[in-house]
């Protein structure tokens, strides 16, 4: 009779010796951590992604008419839009610098302290003598002292049909009678750009041509006929360079640091994926 005997193995099996080895933890951990994040970032959007909500576009519309008392074009929204897309690209930026720690007030004081950071690797401006006098010719309109024109408006309040207005008119000048109901409005020393916005070319026109002064006149207008007085024109005058050096230097300045700011900006806004309303339609 011969012995016989059965060899066992006792090594544990292959995945089991794996699960053992501190780098297949690593591996393990990296997979898994990989995947969290993927789907955390489909939950929470790309963050180079910028979807510019409907509400942005409400409250820039808000804003312009508020402060100039008419609607925006489709440029006037267009640089509120990009100002709003500028100060979301400097908030995650700030909030990717860190820059939030700390702060109460986040959102605003998140964008100020990064657009601090953008300005202070930005080089200082300079521009030489005859550079500042080109710069001064192309903005001559904002020194020189414009023309200014004083005039009464009669607002009538009952017909308002222009054979009623004529008739209006006349009798104002002494010629026949009407019983038009009217309010007066006085305007002082209103600048021609002024008046040219609010009335039209056509009425500034009119207006500059009523002379002798003191006649009351009908004149066309961007929103309807009005009944108009020139009571004086104030001439304008044309500012001095030599006079207003040190203003024409600190306004430049301040434009250029603007610029060169806004440019910037920019360059952090072609990191992003913006969408706009209009890209959507």
């Amino acid at each position: 009779m011969s012995d016989s005997f059965t060899v066992t193995n006792t090594e544990p099996p292959l995945y089991r010796r794996l699960l053992t080895e501190p780098l297949v933890h690593f591996l393990l951990l990296g997979a898994l951590l990989f995947a969290l994040d993927s789907v955390l970032l489909k939950r929470r959007g790309d963050p180079r992604r910028i979807d510019v909500p409907d509400t942005a576009y409400e409250e820039a519309r808000a804003l312009f008419s508020d402060s100039t008392k008419r609607d925006p074009s489709d440029r006037d929204l267009k640089i509120l839009i990009d100002r709003w897309i500028d100060n979301e690209v400097l908030y995650r930026e700030g909030l990717r610098l860190g820059l939030d720690k700390g702060d109460s007030a986040i959102r605003d004081r998140v964008i100020f302290k990064a657009l601090s950071v953008v300005q202070a690797e930005l080089r200082e401006p300079t521009i030489d003598d005859k550079g500042l006098r080109a710069w001064f010719e192309a903005n001559r309109a904002r020194y020189d002292t414009p023309t200014r024109y004083d005039f009464l408006e009669a607002v009538v309040t009952s017909d308002r049909s222009e054979e009623s207005l004529r008739r209006f008119v006349d009798s104002l000048n002494g010629r026949g009678s009407s019983d038009a109901e009217s309010s007066l409005n006085v305007f002082k020393d209103r600048p021609r750009p002024n008046i040219v916005q609010s009335y039209g070319e056509t009425f500034m026109k009119g207006l500059a041509a009523g002379v002798p002064a003191g006649s009351w006149m009908l004149l066309s207008s961007t929103t309807g006929p009005r009944v108009v007085r020139l009571l004086e024109i104030k001439p304008g005058k044309s500012a001095d360079f030599e006079l207003m050096r040190p203003d024409l230097i600190k306004d430049w300045r301040n434009e250029a640091l603007a610029k060169v700011t806004t440019d910037a900006v920019r360059e952090l806004v072609a990191r992003y994926r913006v969408q706009r309303r209009e890209d959507r339609r």
